[in-house]
Protein backbone atom coordinates (compact mmCIF):
# COMPACT_ATOMS: atom_id res chain seq x y z
CA UNK A 1 0.00 0.00 0.00
CA UNK A 2 1.48 2.75 -1.07
CA UNK A 3 1.77 6.19 1.25
CA UNK A 4 -1.28 8.90 1.22
CA UNK A 5 -0.97 11.81 -0.93
CA UNK A 6 -1.77 14.90 0.49
CA UNK A 7 -4.17 16.59 -0.97
CA UNK A 8 -5.94 20.44 -1.06
CA UNK A 9 -9.38 20.15 0.99
CA UNK A 10 -11.80 22.81 1.30
CA UNK A 11 -12.10 23.37 5.21
CA UNK A 12 -14.91 22.29 6.98
CA UNK A 13 -16.90 23.67 9.74
CA UNK A 14 -15.30 22.31 13.53
CA UNK A 15 -18.73 21.11 14.33
CA UNK A 16 -18.51 18.66 11.46
CA UNK A 17 -15.25 17.25 12.52
CA UNK A 18 -16.43 15.17 14.95
CA UNK A 19 -17.78 11.22 13.64
CA UNK A 20 -17.51 9.66 17.02
CA UNK A 21 -18.40 6.19 15.11
CA UNK A 22 -16.88 4.66 12.79
CA UNK A 23 -16.70 0.36 12.19
CA UNK A 24 -14.17 -0.54 9.51
CA UNK A 25 -14.17 -4.23 8.11
CA UNK A 26 -10.38 -4.81 7.24
CA UNK A 27 -8.31 -8.04 7.92
CA UNK A 28 -4.93 -5.99 7.23
CA UNK A 29 -3.99 -4.29 10.43
CA UNK A 30 -1.74 -2.11 8.63
CA UNK A 31 -4.01 -0.64 6.14
CA UNK A 32 -6.07 -0.43 9.26
CA UNK A 33 -3.47 1.67 10.55
CA UNK A 34 -3.04 4.29 7.72
CA UNK A 35 -6.41 4.88 7.53
CA UNK A 36 -6.72 5.82 11.07
CA UNK A 37 -3.80 7.84 10.93
CA UNK A 38 -4.89 10.16 7.87
CA UNK A 39 -8.13 10.64 9.19
CA UNK A 40 -6.71 12.07 12.30
CA UNK A 41 -4.19 13.73 10.78
CA UNK A 42 -6.64 15.89 8.57
CA UNK A 43 -8.49 16.71 12.38
CA UNK A 44 -11.24 14.06 11.49
CA UNK A 45 -11.33 12.69 15.37
CA UNK A 46 -13.34 9.22 15.10
CA UNK A 47 -13.54 5.94 17.26
CA UNK A 48 -12.91 3.64 14.79
CA UNK A 49 -13.75 0.19 15.66
CA UNK A 50 -11.86 -2.32 13.70
CA UNK A 51 -13.72 -6.03 13.27
CA UNK A 52 -12.59 -8.68 11.00
CA UNK A 53 -15.14 -11.14 10.84
CA UNK A 54 -18.70 -11.32 10.16
CA UNK A 55 -19.97 -12.34 13.43
CA UNK A 56 -18.10 -9.26 15.08
CA UNK A 57 -19.36 -7.04 12.02
CA UNK A 58 -22.64 -7.99 12.27
CA UNK A 59 -22.17 -7.85 16.05
CA UNK A 60 -21.47 -4.52 16.08
CA UNK A 61 -24.10 -3.20 13.45
CA UNK A 62 -26.98 -4.89 15.86
CA UNK A 63 -25.88 -2.47 18.29
CA UNK A 64 -27.11 0.72 16.43
CA UNK A 65 -24.01 2.69 17.10
CA UNK A 66 -22.53 3.12 13.80
CA UNK A 67 -22.25 6.65 11.42
CA UNK A 68 -19.80 5.58 8.88
CA UNK A 69 -18.76 2.42 7.80
CA UNK A 70 -15.81 1.63 5.64
CA UNK A 71 -15.05 -2.07 4.43
CA UNK A 72 -12.53 -3.75 2.16
CA UNK A 73 -13.88 -5.23 -1.60
CA UNK A 74 -12.55 -8.48 -0.54
CA UNK A 75 -13.56 -10.49 1.92
CA UNK A 76 -13.70 -14.59 2.37
CA UNK A 77 -16.70 -14.89 4.55
CA UNK A 78 -18.54 -12.11 2.28
CA UNK A 79 -18.07 -13.99 -0.98
CA UNK A 80 -21.66 -13.84 -3.15
CA UNK A 81 -22.65 -11.26 -0.48
CA UNK A 82 -21.59 -7.68 0.39
CA UNK A 83 -20.89 -6.71 3.62
CA UNK A 84 -23.38 -3.52 2.07
CA UNK A 85 -26.05 -5.46 1.51
CA UNK A 86 -25.89 -6.59 5.41
CA UNK A 87 -25.36 -2.79 6.05
CA UNK A 88 -28.45 -1.88 4.56
CA UNK A 89 -30.39 -4.09 6.43
CA UNK A 90 -29.07 -3.46 10.00
CA UNK A 91 -28.15 -0.13 10.42
CA UNK A 92 -29.57 1.54 6.88
CA UNK A 93 -28.97 5.11 8.59
CA UNK A 94 -25.19 4.51 8.36
CA UNK A 95 -23.17 5.90 5.27
CA UNK A 96 -20.85 3.06 3.22
CA UNK A 97 -17.32 3.57 2.01
CA UNK A 98 -15.72 0.76 0.05
CA UNK A 99 -11.73 1.41 0.38
CA UNK A 100 -10.35 -1.46 -1.52
CA UNK A 101 -7.26 -2.73 -2.81
CA UNK A 102 -8.74 -4.20 -5.99
CA UNK A 103 -11.27 -1.45 -6.90
CA UNK A 104 -11.97 -2.10 -10.86
CA UNK A 105 -14.22 1.08 -12.12
CA UNK A 106 -17.22 -1.39 -13.38
CA UNK A 107 -17.62 -2.87 -10.16
CA UNK A 108 -17.34 0.66 -7.58
CA UNK A 109 -20.06 1.69 -10.34
CA UNK A 110 -22.47 -1.62 -9.46
CA UNK A 111 -21.86 -0.59 -5.52
CA UNK A 112 -22.95 2.94 -5.77
CA UNK A 113 -25.63 1.96 -7.66
CA UNK A 114 -26.49 -0.64 -4.91
CA UNK A 115 -26.27 2.79 -2.47
CA UNK A 116 -22.80 3.01 -1.69
CA UNK A 117 -21.58 6.39 -1.25
CA UNK A 118 -18.25 6.08 -2.36
CA UNK A 119 -15.63 3.57 -3.87
CA UNK A 120 -11.98 4.14 -3.15
CA UNK A 121 -8.82 2.58 -3.96
CA UNK A 122 -5.81 2.01 -1.49
CA UNK A 123 -3.74 3.16 -4.36
CA UNK A 124 -5.72 6.63 -3.99
CA UNK A 125 -6.53 7.49 -0.69
CA UNK A 126 -5.75 11.17 -0.71
CA UNK A 127 -9.76 10.59 -2.12
CA UNK A 128 -10.82 9.14 1.12
CA UNK A 129 -11.07 11.95 3.28
CA UNK A 130 -12.95 14.53 0.96
CA UNK A 131 -15.33 11.72 0.80
CA UNK A 132 -15.68 11.90 4.67
CA UNK A 133 -15.82 15.33 4.73
CA UNK A 134 -18.81 15.04 2.02
CA UNK A 135 -20.96 12.56 4.69
CA UNK A 136 -19.98 14.42 7.55
CA UNK A 137 -21.49 17.44 5.73
CA UNK A 138 -25.00 15.34 4.33
CA UNK A 139 -25.37 14.09 8.41
CA UNK A 140 -25.13 18.17 9.22
CA UNK A 141 -27.58 18.80 6.71
CA UNK A 142 -30.14 15.71 7.69
CA UNK A 143 -29.31 16.44 11.53
CA UNK A 144 -30.40 20.55 10.75
CA UNK A 145 -33.23 19.66 8.79
CA UNK A 146 -34.65 16.98 11.43
CA UNK A 147 -33.91 19.55 14.53
CA UNK A 148 -35.68 22.07 11.87
CA UNK A 149 -38.84 19.70 11.68
CA UNK A 150 -38.91 19.00 15.43
CA UNK A 151 -39.19 22.92 15.88
CA UNK A 152 -41.82 23.10 13.44
CA UNK A 153 -43.68 20.46 14.96
CA UNK A 154 -42.99 21.94 18.51
CA UNK A 155 -44.10 25.16 16.94
CA UNK A 156 -47.42 23.76 15.79
CA UNK A 157 -47.98 21.82 19.01
CA UNK A 158 -47.41 25.31 20.79
CA UNK A 159 -49.61 26.75 18.32
CA UNK A 160 -52.47 24.19 18.91
CA UNK A 161 -52.14 25.20 22.86
CA UNK A 162 -52.59 28.55 22.28
CA UNK A 163 -55.48 28.00 20.51
CA UNK A 164 -57.11 25.90 22.93
CA UNK A 165 -55.82 28.44 25.64
CA UNK A 166 -57.81 31.40 23.35
CA UNK A 167 -60.69 28.91 22.70
CA UNK A 168 -61.11 28.51 26.60
CA UNK A 169 -60.65 32.16 27.19
CA UNK A 170 -63.69 33.04 25.01
CA UNK A 171 -65.90 30.26 26.48
CA UNK A 172 -64.46 30.66 29.99
CA UNK A 173 -65.79 34.44 29.92
CA UNK A 174 -69.23 33.52 28.46
CA UNK A 175 -69.99 30.90 30.75
CA UNK A 176 -68.59 32.86 33.83
CA UNK A 177 -71.00 35.24 32.72
CA UNK A 178 -74.15 32.62 33.10
CA UNK A 179 -72.71 30.84 35.75
CA UNK A 180 -72.57 33.47 37.90
CA UNK A 181 -75.84 35.13 37.20
CA UNK A 182 -77.04 31.22 38.67
CA UNK A 183 -75.00 31.40 41.18
CA UNK A 184 -75.90 35.29 42.55
CA UNK A 185 -79.84 33.41 43.02
CA UNK A 186 -78.42 30.25 44.58
CA UNK A 187 -76.52 32.47 46.99
CA UNK A 188 -79.39 35.12 47.82
CA UNK A 189 -82.06 32.90 47.99
CA UNK A 190 -79.87 30.82 49.75
CA UNK A 191 -79.16 34.15 52.17
CA UNK A 192 -82.58 34.91 52.94
CA UNK A 193 -84.00 31.29 53.65
CA UNK A 194 -81.25 31.44 56.69
CA UNK A 195 -82.15 34.95 58.07
CA UNK A 196 -85.84 33.61 57.89
CA UNK A 197 -84.31 30.45 60.11
CA UNK A 198 -84.15 29.95 63.49
CA UNK A 199 -80.83 28.82 64.67
CA UNK A 200 -82.61 25.02 65.90
CA UNK A 201 -84.54 25.15 61.93
CA UNK A 202 -84.39 21.39 61.02
CA UNK A 203 -83.28 22.65 57.14
CA UNK A 204 -81.24 25.06 58.44
CA UNK A 205 -77.84 22.87 57.98
CA UNK A 206 -79.21 21.71 54.37
CA UNK A 207 -79.33 25.24 53.29
CA UNK A 208 -75.50 25.98 54.69
CA UNK A 209 -74.43 23.13 52.66
CA UNK A 210 -76.00 24.37 49.48
CA UNK A 211 -74.22 27.75 50.71
CA UNK A 212 -70.76 25.35 51.44
CA UNK A 213 -71.48 24.23 47.49
CA UNK A 214 -72.11 27.41 46.11
CA UNK A 215 -68.65 28.99 47.25
CA UNK A 216 -66.71 26.13 45.83
CA UNK A 217 -68.79 27.01 42.39
CA UNK A 218 -67.13 30.62 42.85
CA UNK A 219 -64.04 28.90 43.19
CA UNK A 220 -64.18 26.63 40.12
CA UNK A 221 -65.74 29.49 38.20
CA UNK A 222 -62.39 31.82 39.21
CA UNK A 223 -60.08 28.95 38.64
CA UNK A 224 -61.13 28.45 34.96
CA UNK A 225 -60.94 32.78 34.60
CA UNK A 226 -57.48 32.39 36.41
CA UNK A 227 -56.39 29.47 34.02
CA UNK A 228 -57.85 31.65 31.02
CA UNK A 229 -56.27 35.09 31.90
CA UNK A 230 -59.57 36.58 32.20
CA UNK A 231 -59.36 36.88 36.06
CA UNK A 232 -58.37 40.31 37.53
CA UNK A 233 -55.43 40.48 39.89
CA UNK A 234 -56.55 42.12 43.14
CA UNK A 235 -52.89 41.38 44.28
CA UNK A 236 -51.54 43.14 47.55
CA UNK A 237 -49.68 42.58 50.53
CA UNK A 238 -50.74 39.81 52.74
CA UNK A 239 -49.47 37.54 55.22
CA UNK A 240 -49.30 34.14 54.33
CA UNK A 241 -49.83 32.14 57.56
CA UNK A 242 -53.01 34.07 57.86
CA UNK A 243 -54.16 32.96 54.53
CA UNK A 244 -53.27 29.33 54.93
CA UNK A 245 -55.01 29.89 58.75
CA UNK A 246 -58.29 31.00 57.73
CA UNK A 247 -58.23 28.26 54.80
CA UNK A 248 -57.48 25.35 56.98
CA UNK A 249 -61.21 24.55 57.58
CA UNK A 250 -62.28 24.11 54.08
CA UNK A 251 -58.89 22.17 53.01
CA UNK A 252 -59.71 19.79 55.80
CA UNK A 253 -63.45 19.65 54.32
CA UNK A 254 -61.77 19.10 50.91
CA UNK A 255 -59.02 16.47 51.11
CA UNK A 256 -61.08 14.09 53.67
CA UNK A 257 -60.97 12.35 56.58
CA UNK A 258 -58.32 9.89 55.77
CA UNK A 259 -55.92 12.21 55.18
CA UNK A 260 -53.69 13.69 58.09
CA UNK A 261 -53.30 17.58 57.19
CA UNK A 262 -50.36 19.29 59.23
CA UNK A 263 -49.40 22.60 59.11
CA UNK A 264 -46.33 23.89 60.10
CA UNK A 265 -46.56 27.50 59.53
CA UNK A 266 -43.30 29.60 60.41
CA UNK A 267 -43.43 32.10 63.42
CA UNK A 268 -41.65 34.73 60.77
CA UNK A 269 -44.22 37.41 59.46
CA UNK A 270 -43.98 35.93 55.69
CA UNK A 271 -45.63 38.54 53.51
CA UNK A 272 -46.36 38.38 49.98
CA UNK A 273 -47.94 40.43 47.37
CA UNK A 274 -50.62 38.25 45.99
CA UNK A 275 -54.49 38.10 45.35
CA UNK A 276 -55.84 36.06 48.24
CA UNK A 277 -57.85 34.05 46.23
CA UNK A 278 -55.03 33.23 44.10
CA UNK A 279 -52.94 32.19 46.69
CA UNK A 280 -55.70 30.03 47.96
CA UNK A 281 -56.25 28.46 44.59
CA UNK A 282 -52.41 27.82 44.59
CA UNK A 283 -52.75 25.48 47.88
CA UNK A 284 -56.00 24.14 46.96
CA UNK A 285 -55.13 22.46 43.33
CA UNK A 286 -51.59 21.26 45.36
CA UNK A 287 -54.02 19.91 48.36
CA UNK A 288 -56.15 18.13 45.20
CA UNK A 289 -53.07 16.67 43.67
CA UNK A 290 -51.56 15.20 46.64
CA UNK A 291 -55.25 13.93 47.45
CA UNK A 292 -55.74 12.09 44.41
CA UNK A 293 -52.01 10.54 44.80
CA UNK A 294 -53.15 8.84 48.13
CA UNK A 295 -56.48 6.86 47.36
CA UNK A 296 -55.98 4.75 50.01
CA UNK A 297 -55.04 7.76 52.91
CA UNK A 298 -51.79 9.39 53.70
CA UNK A 299 -50.43 12.35 54.73
CA UNK A 300 -50.33 15.78 53.73
CA UNK A 301 -48.05 18.49 55.21
CA UNK A 302 -47.88 21.96 54.24
CA UNK A 303 -45.26 24.54 55.59
CA UNK A 304 -44.28 27.75 55.33
CA UNK A 305 -40.46 29.14 55.65
CA UNK A 306 -38.14 32.13 55.25
CA UNK A 307 -35.38 31.49 51.99
CA UNK A 308 -32.56 32.87 51.00
CA UNK A 309 -32.75 31.66 47.24
CA UNK A 310 -29.33 30.91 46.06
CA UNK A 311 -30.90 28.65 43.09
CA UNK A 312 -32.87 29.85 40.06
CA UNK A 313 -36.28 26.99 40.50
CA UNK A 314 -36.20 24.76 37.95
CA UNK A 315 -39.82 26.13 37.28
CA UNK A 316 -39.84 29.47 36.39
CA UNK A 317 -40.12 32.24 33.75
CA UNK A 318 -38.61 35.38 34.13
CA UNK A 319 -35.11 35.76 36.10
CA UNK A 320 -35.41 35.55 39.47
CA UNK A 321 -33.04 37.83 41.49
CA UNK A 322 -30.91 35.76 44.43
CA UNK A 323 -32.55 37.37 47.62
CA UNK A 324 -35.37 36.64 50.27
CA UNK A 325 -38.10 34.61 49.15
CA UNK A 326 -40.89 32.64 50.89
CA UNK A 327 -41.32 29.33 50.86
CA UNK A 328 -44.56 27.10 50.43
CA UNK A 329 -44.34 23.79 50.61
CA UNK A 330 -46.65 21.11 50.16
CA UNK A 331 -46.18 17.59 50.60
CA UNK A 332 -47.53 13.98 50.60
CA UNK A 333 -46.94 10.34 51.15
CA UNK A 334 -49.02 9.43 47.88
CA UNK A 335 -47.53 6.98 44.79
CA UNK A 336 -45.13 9.62 43.41
CA UNK A 337 -44.32 10.76 39.97
CA UNK A 338 -41.72 9.20 37.33
CA UNK A 339 -39.15 11.35 35.66
CA UNK A 340 -41.25 11.28 32.58
CA UNK A 341 -44.54 12.22 34.05
CA UNK A 342 -42.84 14.97 36.20
CA UNK A 343 -41.68 16.83 32.43
CA UNK A 344 -45.35 17.08 31.87
CA UNK A 345 -47.73 17.86 35.31
CA UNK A 346 -47.50 21.87 34.53
CA UNK A 347 -48.82 21.59 30.50
CA UNK A 348 -52.03 22.35 30.22
CA UNK A 349 -54.90 19.88 29.79
CA UNK A 350 -52.63 17.05 30.78
CA UNK A 351 -54.08 14.59 33.42
CA UNK A 352 -53.46 11.06 34.41
CA UNK A 353 -56.88 10.55 35.27
CA UNK A 354 -59.66 8.86 33.85
CA UNK A 355 -61.86 10.70 31.12
CA UNK A 356 -64.07 13.01 33.06
CA UNK A 357 -62.43 12.66 36.06
CA UNK A 358 -59.86 15.68 35.36
CA UNK A 359 -59.25 18.93 33.42
CA UNK A 360 -55.66 18.56 33.40
CA UNK A 361 -55.80 22.37 34.10
CA UNK A 362 -55.08 22.50 38.27
CA UNK A 363 -51.12 22.63 38.31
CA UNK A 364 -50.91 24.76 34.92
CA UNK A 365 -53.32 27.04 36.69
CA UNK A 366 -50.44 27.11 39.44
CA UNK A 367 -47.61 27.35 37.41
CA UNK A 368 -49.09 30.74 36.17
CA UNK A 369 -50.26 32.44 39.25
CA UNK A 370 -46.47 31.64 40.76
CA UNK A 371 -44.62 32.75 37.19
CA UNK A 372 -46.65 35.68 36.81
CA UNK A 373 -46.00 36.72 40.59
CA UNK A 374 -42.48 36.48 39.76
CA UNK A 375 -41.81 33.16 41.36
CA UNK A 376 -41.08 30.00 40.50
CA UNK A 377 -41.46 26.52 41.71
CA UNK A 378 -39.29 22.98 42.50
CA UNK A 379 -40.46 19.54 42.13
CA UNK A 380 -39.02 16.50 44.03
CA UNK A 381 -41.10 13.04 43.51
CA UNK A 382 -39.79 9.67 44.04
CA UNK A 383 -42.08 6.51 42.99
CA UNK A 384 -43.59 4.96 45.56
CA UNK A 385 -42.54 7.91 48.24
CA UNK A 386 -44.54 10.79 47.37
CA UNK A 387 -43.86 14.12 45.98
CA UNK A 388 -42.96 17.76 47.18
CA UNK A 389 -43.82 21.25 45.66
CA UNK A 390 -41.87 23.95 47.25
CA UNK A 391 -43.41 27.12 45.98
CA UNK A 392 -41.16 30.68 46.20
CA UNK A 393 -42.78 33.77 45.95
CA UNK A 394 -40.68 37.07 46.68
CA UNK A 395 -40.99 38.41 49.96
CA UNK A 396 -42.65 41.64 50.76
CA UNK A 397 -42.55 44.10 54.14
CA UNK A 398 -45.31 46.41 52.89
CA UNK A 399 -48.15 47.00 55.36
CA UNK A 400 -51.14 44.37 55.34
CA UNK A 401 -53.78 45.96 53.37
CA UNK A 402 -57.16 44.94 54.36
CA UNK A 403 -59.65 44.21 51.78
CA UNK A 404 -62.71 46.13 51.34
CA UNK A 405 -64.31 42.67 52.08
CA UNK A 406 -63.49 42.75 55.42
CA UNK A 407 -64.40 46.24 56.63
CA UNK A 408 -67.28 47.18 58.93
CA UNK A 409 -70.58 47.52 57.00
CA UNK A 410 -72.58 50.51 57.22
CA UNK A 411 -74.83 50.75 59.99
CA UNK A 412 -77.78 50.73 58.27
CA UNK A 413 -78.59 49.50 54.93
CA UNK A 414 -82.19 50.67 54.95
CA UNK A 415 -83.23 53.41 52.79
CA UNK A 416 -86.74 55.19 51.08
CA UNK A 417 -85.09 56.13 47.47
CA UNK A 418 -86.00 55.82 44.13
CA UNK A 419 -83.77 53.21 42.56
CA UNK A 420 -83.78 52.28 38.79
CA UNK A 421 -82.94 48.69 38.45
CA UNK A 422 -81.85 46.76 34.93
CA UNK A 423 -81.18 43.25 34.45
CA UNK A 424 -81.77 40.89 31.49
CA UNK A 425 -81.79 38.01 33.44
CA UNK A 426 -85.22 37.45 34.99
CA UNK A 427 -84.55 35.91 38.27
CA UNK A 428 -81.27 38.23 39.22
CA UNK A 429 -83.63 40.85 38.62
CA UNK A 430 -86.43 39.70 41.20
CA UNK A 431 -83.85 38.64 43.58
CA UNK A 432 -82.21 42.35 43.83
CA UNK A 433 -85.52 43.85 43.54
CA UNK A 434 -87.06 42.07 46.53
CA UNK A 435 -84.14 42.20 48.67
CA UNK A 436 -84.25 46.39 47.77
CA UNK A 437 -87.36 46.36 48.63
CA UNK A 438 -87.92 44.80 51.48
CA UNK A 439 -84.97 47.26 52.80
CA UNK A 440 -87.42 49.89 52.21
CA UNK A 441 -86.55 51.25 48.87
CA UNK A 442 -88.53 52.18 45.69
CA UNK A 443 -87.68 49.98 42.58
CA UNK A 444 -88.34 51.15 39.52
CA UNK A 445 -87.46 47.69 37.29
CA UNK A 446 -86.40 47.16 33.26
CA UNK A 447 -85.16 44.34 31.47
CA UNK A 448 -83.02 46.32 28.98
CA UNK A 449 -81.15 49.46 28.54
CA UNK A 450 -84.02 50.54 25.82
CA UNK A 451 -86.81 49.48 28.57
CA UNK A 452 -85.00 51.45 31.08
CA UNK A 453 -85.19 54.73 28.85
CA UNK A 454 -88.96 54.79 28.94
CA UNK A 455 -89.24 53.32 32.44
CA UNK A 456 -87.35 56.39 34.05
CA UNK A 457 -88.98 59.56 32.30
CA UNK A 458 -92.01 59.67 34.51
CA UNK A 459 -89.15 59.05 37.44
CA UNK A 460 -86.33 60.86 36.77
CA UNK A 461 -87.07 63.71 39.46
CA UNK A 462 -87.13 60.96 41.98
CA UNK A 463 -84.35 58.69 40.71
CA UNK A 464 -81.52 58.33 43.02
CA UNK A 465 -79.18 55.82 41.91
CA UNK A 466 -79.09 53.43 38.54
CA UNK A 467 -78.50 49.70 39.42
CA UNK A 468 -77.67 48.27 36.30
CA UNK A 469 -76.25 45.16 34.70
CA UNK A 470 -73.27 45.71 32.44
CA UNK A 471 -73.67 43.62 29.13
CA UNK A 472 -77.43 43.62 27.89
CA UNK A 473 -78.99 43.34 24.31
CA UNK A 474 -79.39 46.41 22.63
CA UNK A 475 -77.68 48.58 25.06
CA UNK A 476 -75.00 47.93 27.25
CA UNK A 477 -75.13 49.38 30.93
CA UNK A 478 -72.21 51.90 30.35
CA UNK A 479 -74.27 53.23 27.19
CA UNK A 480 -77.54 53.13 29.24
CA UNK A 481 -75.53 55.47 32.23
CA UNK A 482 -74.23 58.43 29.76
CA UNK A 483 -77.57 58.78 28.34
CA UNK A 484 -79.56 59.03 31.90
CA UNK A 485 -76.43 61.15 33.49
CA UNK A 486 -77.26 63.39 30.39
CA UNK A 487 -80.84 64.28 31.86
CA UNK A 488 -79.08 63.86 35.77
CA UNK A 489 -75.65 64.75 36.08
CA UNK A 490 -75.89 63.97 39.89
CA UNK A 491 -77.51 60.28 39.56
CA UNK A 492 -75.61 57.50 41.17
CA UNK A 493 -74.36 53.91 39.40
CA UNK A 494 -73.63 50.86 40.32
CA UNK A 495 -72.33 48.42 37.88
CA UNK A 496 -73.05 44.99 38.30
CA UNK A 497 -71.51 42.28 35.91
CA UNK A 498 -70.55 37.94 35.49
CA UNK A 499 -67.97 38.99 33.42
CA UNK A 500 -64.41 38.96 35.22
CA UNK A 501 -62.90 41.75 32.52
CA UNK A 502 -65.68 44.86 33.45
CA UNK A 503 -63.99 44.73 36.70
CA UNK A 504 -62.65 48.72 36.42
CA UNK A 505 -65.86 50.07 34.89
CA UNK A 506 -66.78 53.25 36.32
CA UNK A 507 -63.04 53.66 38.33
CA UNK A 508 -62.04 57.38 38.76
CA UNK A 509 -65.94 58.31 38.81
CA UNK A 510 -66.56 58.85 42.85
CA UNK A 511 -70.56 58.70 42.45
CA UNK A 512 -70.51 54.97 40.68
CA UNK A 513 -68.91 51.77 41.88
CA UNK A 514 -68.73 48.17 40.32
CA UNK A 515 -69.55 44.43 42.18
CA UNK A 516 -68.72 41.38 40.67
CA UNK A 517 -71.17 38.61 40.38
CA UNK A 518 -72.07 36.88 42.11
CA UNK A 519 -72.06 38.48 45.61
CA UNK A 520 -74.19 37.69 48.68
CA UNK A 521 -77.31 40.20 49.46
CA UNK A 522 -75.41 42.27 52.44
CA UNK A 523 -72.97 43.51 49.63
CA UNK A 524 -75.40 44.85 47.80
CA UNK A 525 -77.30 46.03 50.06
CA UNK A 526 -74.06 48.04 51.84
CA UNK A 527 -72.71 49.16 48.19
CA UNK A 528 -75.93 51.01 47.21
CA UNK A 529 -76.37 52.92 50.81
CA UNK A 530 -73.10 53.55 50.43
CA UNK A 531 -73.70 55.23 46.82
CA UNK A 532 -76.46 56.75 48.51
CA UNK A 533 -74.91 58.13 51.33
CA UNK A 534 -72.27 59.71 49.12
CA UNK A 535 -72.93 63.63 49.75
CA UNK A 536 -72.39 65.53 46.30
CA UNK A 537 -68.96 67.42 45.38
CA UNK A 538 -69.06 71.14 45.24
CA UNK A 539 -69.03 72.53 41.65
CA UNK A 540 -65.92 74.24 40.79
CA UNK A 541 -64.56 75.99 38.24
CA UNK A 542 -63.68 73.92 35.19
CA UNK A 543 -65.27 71.31 36.69
CA UNK A 544 -67.14 68.27 34.41
CA UNK A 545 -69.68 65.34 34.79
CA UNK A 546 -66.50 62.17 35.03
CA UNK A 547 -67.12 60.10 31.98
CA UNK A 548 -69.09 56.91 32.26
CA UNK A 549 -66.47 53.86 30.58
CA UNK A 550 -67.01 53.23 26.73
CA UNK A 551 -69.76 50.11 26.44
CA UNK A 552 -68.85 46.87 26.51
CA UNK A 553 -69.11 45.60 22.13
CA UNK A 554 -69.34 42.14 24.01
CA UNK A 555 -72.38 40.22 22.21
CA UNK A 556 -74.97 38.46 24.18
Amino acid sequence: MNPPRKVAVLPIDPAMTILPRVLHLEVDLHDAGCIEALLKDEGLSCEIRRVETRRAYTAALNKGQVDLILAEFSHPEFEGESALELAQQVAPDASFIYVASACDEERCIKEMHRGATDCISKEKLGRLVPSVRRVLRERQVLEARRQAEEALLQSHTQLRQLQKLEAVGRLAGGLAHDFNNVLTVIMGHSQVLLGEMGSDHPLRSRIEEMQKASDRAKILIRQLLTFSKKHPSGAKALSLNTILGNFETMLRRLIGTDIQLTLKLSTDDLRIKADPAFVEQIVMNLAVNARDAMPDGGKLIIETASADLDHTPHYHVNPMAPGEYVRLSVSDTGCGMSPELQAHIFEPFFTTKEEGKGTGIGLSTVYGIVTEGGGGLDVTSEMGAGTRFDVYLPRVTSEIEVSTDETVLVQSVKGHETILLVEDDQDVRMLIRDELRTLGYRVVEARNGVEACLVATPHIGKLKLLLTDIVMPGMSGTELARHLRVIKPELKLLFISGYADDVGIGVGDPASTYLQKPFIQGALASAVRQLLDLKPSSPTKGHHQPEVLAPSRRGK
